[in-house]
């Protein structure tokens, strides 16, 4: 469902150039939830826009659905739902206007249209405050209405860039159980976290990035035989590159 093949970003930066993403390979299928993992800094998010089409590659390609980005962008942002906590809600809308907005972007008939939002309504517990201006809900419920805007189009695959910054223990719930959901639909799921512990409750294989360079990739148990620690954080900090300024980091 998403293949990235050999996908590499250089930035300039001043006189220099700074290699944020190197040679990045992966798959993820219909029904998986990958983990993209790896400190601030490590070349996530340059990865996930580069994979929608929002950042061109230096080289390498990355396709969705069999689309190739470069050749087919708007085949492929039809396929995929991106949810980020830089999204921005429309203040001044409520989520059920911004939702029926939103699906009007996309195309979807009203009849349609209709039917998805009472749908994610009462998937993502909405109702208490579906009727509300944005400006008036709390950071997860705003999550939770940005988890909805993604999924109005009933896309096969879902980018998530750390979907639960900033969310209390109730919030993050929210997210794992809309993760499970997901898989069970069959959509493929990218999951772009710094937080190693969570990414072990709904992830099924994983990539550890270091400054944009896949250290390791498996499934846990696959990654516990290669690299004899017991989780995902010990795993990272034993081969944690600690040689260079982690301030130089990119996205």
């Amino acid at each position: 469902m998403i293949s990235v093949v050999e996908l590499t970003r250089r930035f300039s930066q001043g006189q220099s150039e700074v290699l944020a993403v190197d040679s990045l390979s992966f798959r993820v299928e219909s029904g998986e939830a990958y983990g993209l993992l790896g400190e601030n800094g490590a070349g996530k998010t340059t990865t996930l826009r580069m994979i929608l089409g929002l950042l061109e590659p230096t080289s390498g390609y990355a396709e969705v659905d069999g689309f190739r980005t470069s050749n087919s962008p708007d085949e492929v942002k039809a396929r995929v739902g991106l949810v980020s906590t830089s999204a921005g809600l429309y203040q001044w809308l409520t989520p059920r206007e911004m939702l029926h907005f939103f699906a009007d972007l996309y195309g979807l008939s009203d009849d349609f249209a209709a039917k998805r939002v009472e749908d994610l309504t009462k998937l993502l517990s909405l109702e208490r405050f579906v009727d509300q201006r944005c400006a008036t809900l709390s950071t997860g419920q705003k999550q939770r209405v940005n988890l909805a805007r993604s999924l109005v189009h009933d896309p096969p695959v879902l980018l998530l860039d750390e979907p639960t910054r900033g969310l209390d223990v109730i919030g993050s719930k929210v997210i794992f159980d809309f993760i499970a959901t997901a898989r069970t639909q069959g959509k493929a799921v990218i999951v772009s976290t710094h937080r190693l512990d969570e990414a072990e409750r709904f992830c099924s294989r994983f990539g550890l990035l270091n400054r944009g360079k896949m250290m390791h990739e498996g499934t846990l148990a696959d990654l516990q035989a290669a690299t004899g620690q017991r989780t995902l954080t010990e795993m990272f900090l034993a081969g944690l590159d600690t040689t260079t300024d982690p301030s130089e980091d990119a996205a």
